[in-house]
């Protein structure tokens, strides 16, 4: 099928949710305006329609392959990045001082959904790139940024993050990588480093001319668990210093995973120091690589979120499409008993209903809280905090959706669905990976109701979930919802213990991600209604009524899982649970 960028939508949201006029007032944003916005989005969105979606099945199909230690993908992938990196879409808020245009974090998410509507499996190529530039820019020193940071703004290089081992899964501390000091020589000053790493995304390939390692490893004499933990840069080839790539680093791909989606992505298992000469560079202070990490991982879970919405639009017009195609049977209750197309019929209408509100909802998320982290980066403390409270919401929600979304296009599809040769399967198969990794959705709703919870004394949560009833008050569903997850936040606070706080996680997740996008959504519907995109005025209208009528009380039904506690949970030993 082909693929026709959603360029309104996106702009509605970036405008309405993340605010983007008023970041542009900014100095630092003050290039962010109308005409460059629109200029960015439409641009982006026919790029990957034109070069990255046409990949999309091919890199499916035949996927990546190891080939003698080096990871080959189909013909066409490398002459699609390099078109990417000439023209400057990796740059978009990269930092001005190394090659960056430092246009706000809410474009480079624009970039990122764009390009992974089209062609989701390709996209996790830069994704990763702009977590490494991220965690780089605020804890690398003058010295490592200056030598890595503008090439791999510009893209010419890759960037990834090697944390996973195999006996230490989200349990971080676990880890057995190690990193000695060099004290003399050529290297005097670096470190040795030697393990292994698995599920490492893009770990290895041939489209960038030097990846960059972001490893974690402990250093020789570091606390036990994860406050013994520090992060190097692992370049594959050594960089000299002109610049220029030297010898290649004594690191390789082992081997690469055969897994249920994104094929076109190598996730390789990755060995540093097999010869003892895997040389490393400290990132921030000894010990403290799990905070560096993390602000790296922090930028990814937001970008994961926004695979959800990649994956719901592309599942979602390819849906739209077959449904207007397939003509079966009459419509129910008419006179005329002529077959007519799917889209016609009842339950399907509904289906396809559901998919756009869902996804226009995420997307709502989404740029909400790209919104926020811009308005952080800009000094705003109380909305900083906020983007910390959404992140796990669009990761997790995000995800999640995306998850249902693909599904029901499948299910649109009937048992043409189930055929691989239609593609409504691959999407399916692609989303699935999103709520596993960058932290479990699950870890994500356990941060929600632990850390998150008591952010700012309480009051980052607390002021989220008041502005949200204060601007629901015509829409007495939402502000239903609104005062059920405010009901929950006091009961956790106040009379659960730790395990009943996580055993209600996950549903006070969704209760609360679905109150924030339909508060968003709202706001997209009150700007459409005073003017704002005349285009999307229909279409937003229903898809906004589908969401508060029908998507909101579904989620405050979750009110009761979500205050049950934990004890249900444990009635069985774990003997008689296994049977």
């Amino acid at each position: 099928m082909t693929y026709t960028p959603a360029t309104q939508d996106q702009l509605l949201a970036i405008r309405v949710n993340a605010g983007i006029e008023e970041l542009a007032q900014a100095e630092r944003f003050a290039a962010a305006e109308p005409d460059m916005v629109d200029a960015i989005v439409g641009g982006i969105g026919e790029f990957a329609a034109g070069e990255w979606a046409p990949l999309n099945r091919v890199g499916d199909l035949e996927g990546a392959k190891l080939e003698n230690g080096v990871v080959r993908l189909p013909d066409g992938f490398e002459e699609a990045y390099h078109h990417y990196v000439e023209q400057g879409w990796n740059a978009i808020s990269g930092p001005v001082e190394f090659g960056g245009q430092g246009l706000p974090f809410t474009l480079s998410c624009n970039v990122l959904e764009n390009l992974g509507t089209a062609n989701m499996a390709f996209n996790l190529l830069p994704m990763l790139s702009v977590g490494a530039i991220e965690s780089l820019e605020h804890h690398g020193s003058n010295a490592l940024q200056e030598k890595y940071l503008p090439r791999l703004v510009s893209g010419e290089w890759s960037g990834t993050m090697n944390l996973t081992e195999p006996q230490a899964g989200s349990d971080l501390g676990a880890l057995r990588t190690t990193a000695r000091p060099i004290a003399e020589g050529e290297h005097a000053g670096k470190y040795r480093i030697k393990g292994q790493k698995i599920y490492i995304t893009w770990g290895e390939h041939e489209l960038a001319k030097n990846i960059i390692h972001l490893v974690l490893a402990r250093l020789p004499d570091a606390p036990e668990g994860s406050h013994g933990i520090s992060l190097f840069i692992v370049p594959k080839y050594h960089v000299t210093d002109d610049g220029s790539l030297g010898a290649r680093n004594d690191l390789r791909c082992v081997s690469i995973e055969h897994k249920l989606g994104i094929n076109a992505s190598p996730t390789c298992v990755m060995s540093y120091g097999d010869n003892d000469e895997c040389i490393g560079e400290l990132v921030g202070a000894e010990n403290r690589g799990l905070m560096a990490m993390f602000t790296m991982m922090n930028n990814a879970r937001i970008n994961v979120g926004n695979q959800g919405v990649q994956i719901g639009e592309r599942a979602t017009q390819q849906a739209l499409a077959y449904a207007q195609e397939r003509v079966q049977s009459a419509r129910a209750g008419s006179p005329d008993k002529s077959p007519v197309a799917i889209v016609e019929h009842p339950d399907v209408r509904r289906m396809l209903l559901r998919m756009k509100a869902l996804t226009e909802g995420a997307r709502a998320l989404l740029y909400y809280t790209a919104g926020q982290v811009d308005r952080g980066t800009l000094g705003d403390e109380g909305a900083g905090a906020r983007g910390e409270v959404l992140t796990p919401l669009i990761k997790a929600w995000g995800t999640d959706i995306g998850i249902e979304v693909a599904s029901l296009g499948v299910q649109v599809h009937g048992g043409m669905g189930f055929i691989e040769e239609t593609g409504a399967a691959q999407h399916w198969r692609d989303s699935r990976i999103a709520p596993i990794y960058e932290g479990t959705n699950g870890i994500q709703a356990a941060d929600l109701v632990t850390r998150k919870l008591g952010l700012d004394g309480g009051e980052a949560l607390t002021s989220l979930v008041a502005d949200i009833a204060r601007n629901a008050t015509q829409e007495p569903t939402l502000a239903a919802l609104a005062a059920d997850c405010e009901a929950v936040v006091h009961w956790m606070r106040d009379e659960a213990s730790l395990d009943d706080r996580l055993a209600g996680s996950v549903p006070f997740c969704t209760m609360l991600a679905v109150a924030v996008a339909g508060w968003q959504l709202l706001n997209q519907l009150r700007a459409v209604e005073a003017g704002d995109a005349p285009a999307l005025a229909a279409g937003k209208t229903a898809s906004v009524r589908f969401f508060l009528d029908r998507i909101v009380p579904e989620a405050a039904g979750l009110k009761a899982s979500a205050t049950a506690g934990a004890e249900t949970l444990y009635a069985l030993s774990t003997a008689q649970l296994a049977g």
